[in-house]
């Protein structure tokens, strides 16, 4: 931790994050993780309770409340008048999906939460990008569940990568063991969803980020592979390609190219091949790479 981290840490050791009691659920607990990985907030205690005497004291607010208000640090998602989306707040922004209170939190603070993670400024290529990828990939998940959206209607609305939520719900206590506290249980929770969120987006800053900026150099110098453009040669075996692409007018290309190449595996060609046809302007490419 930085000198400045230390100085906010304990500069703020009487703030406190208010959540409710009783049951808990992923995106709460979410929320209430990458609050902790920021230095104000890191030797905050959270309080758990519905009483609004008690939450009134609290620095911030998540997942309770009845009110959604960034200047006073109140995020809940439960009023009946509640239904935005990361587009409405942020509207340079694509996603559309109901927020929960983690999708919140992340909105509002998830570019710091990056940053404390990867160890990357702000502002940095590195972590903007994440943002997307990390919302895209691990949060909307969250977001969508605790909102009671359905993963397809007829196209796919979002993806399920972890399964948190449905774990999270098993952390606890039966009705058949009822527990009048579940605070040490919410906290076990938090160290199961937080080492995931942690560990993924390590994975896209130290893996996924690496991957990309492969393809982005392959698919850029494609013409020097093949005249047609329609061949993407990688440097290496084992670069996760179909995750990492990248937008094609990243990479100086307008269009896809319509020819369709094969590849082969045989001794004398040792390569392998696929052909990449998951959005209309990326067809008609063909990733290959040495076995």
């Amino acid at each position: 931790m930085s000198v400045e981290s230390k100085r906010l840490k304990m500069s703020n050791s009487t703030l406190s994050i208010g959540t409710h009691n009783g049951t808990f659920h992923c995106d709460e607990v979410l929320a209430c993780f990458m609050l902790k990985q920021l230095a104000q907030y890191e030797g905050a205690p959270i309080v758990r309770t519905r009483d609004e005497a008690q939450l009134s004291q609290c620095d911030i607010v998540v997942d309770v409340g009845g009110v959604y208000d960034a200047a006073t640090k109140r995020f809940d998602h439960h009023q009946r008048s509640f239904n935005l989306t990361m587009k409405d707040i942020r509207p340079e922004k694509r996603f559309s999906m109901k927020l929960s209170s983690a999708g919140l939190v992340y909105v509002h603070y998830g570019e710091q939460v990056l940053s404390e993670i990867t160890k990357h400024p702000v502002d940095s290529l590195l972590v903007q990008t994440l943002y997307d990828k990390v919302y895209e990939q691990f949060i909307q998940e969250v977001d969508a569940i605790d909102n009671g959206i359905a993963p397809y209607d007829g196209d796919p609305r979002y993806a399920i990568t972890t399964n948190l939520s449905h774990r999270v719900s098993y952390l606890n206590p039966p009705w058949t063991q009822p527990v009048e506290n579940t605070d040490e249980l919410f906290h076990e929770a938090m160290q199961v969803v937080g080492g995931e969120f942690v560990d993924r987006v390590s994975y896209y800053a130290n893996v996924w980020w690496k991957a990309r900026s492969h393809v982005k150099e392959a698919v850029t110098a494609r013409h020097e592979v093949d005249a047609s453009g329609a061949i993407v040669r990688l440097p290496m075996g084992g670069i996760p390609s179909r995750r990492s692409r990248v937008p094609l007018a990243a990479c100086s290309c307008t269009r896809a190219a319509s020819s369709a190449v094969t590849g082969t595996t045989t001794a004398r060609w040792p390569w392998r091949g696929r052909a990449l046809s998951s959005s209309a302007s990326e067809r008609g490419y063909f990733i290959v790479r040495l076995i």
